[in-house]
């Protein structure tokens, strides 16, 4: 991330150095890339878009620390949701190999059983495979709601930290609607700073 921090600085050469000028020039590229790019998002949220909503934007991002914010928050969410994904395949595996441990012990078992208790002992075993299929579910549906649990977190988080740093439209909630104008606010964020980053 300091590499590209560094490029940040010489694309917007002067910007922090008090020159009204420029920083005004800056500012109406922005706010113009900004006006281009809200096209492409779906009408509903153009509408909610006004153009001191976009004013406000552009001016969040004049310096670049807004990009190397957002870029933070993804590099963490995409470590975090690597690490969730692992720790559920991980899960998945142990009790994957648990299940064929116990299927290798009830095959060992029927083998050597007499046939006078053979029913006993295959109703038994499927008692016991029940009970293992029930335990496994559940630890499966614990986990994923320890998984939406944090990933919710993370987007908590991430509204409280772009709302620090004083990003237009960002607050923390949990409304369908807003959180899917902050993700569009989102994506307007990153095109613009891919675009840049082509220069």
């Amino acid at each position: 991330m300091f590499i590209h921090a560094v490029k940040e600085m010489d694309v917007y050469p002067g910007v922090t150095d008090g020159d009204p000028a420029k920083h005004q020039e800056r500012h109406y590229y922005l706010l113009s890339e900004l006006q281009t790019l809200v096209k492409d998002l779906p009408s509903s949220f153009q509408q909610r878009l006004s153009y001191s909503t976009l004013g406000d934007l552009a001016l969040a991002l004049i310096d670049g620390t807004v990009y190397e914010i957002v870029q933070g928050l993804l590099d963490i969410q995409h470590l975090t949701e690597k690490n969730l994904y692992t720790q559920r395949q991980k899960l998945h595996s142990e009790r994957q190999a648990f299940k064929q441990d116990l299927l290798r012990k009830h095959k060992d078992a029927l083998q050597t059983c007499k046939s006078h208790n053979l029913t006993l002992l295959k109703s038994n075993q499927q008692a016991e495979l029940e009970a293992l299929e029930i335990r496994v579910r559940e630890e499966q549906r614990v986990m994923d709601k320890k998984i939406v649990a944090e990933m919710d977190q993370k987007v908590i988080d991430q509204q409280n930290t772009l709302e620090k740093a004083g990003v237009p439209g960002f607050f923390i909630t949990t409304n369908p609607q807003e959180l899917t104008m902050q993700m569009n606010l989102l994506e307007l964020i990153l095109k613009l700073q891919q675009k840049e980053s082509q220069y």
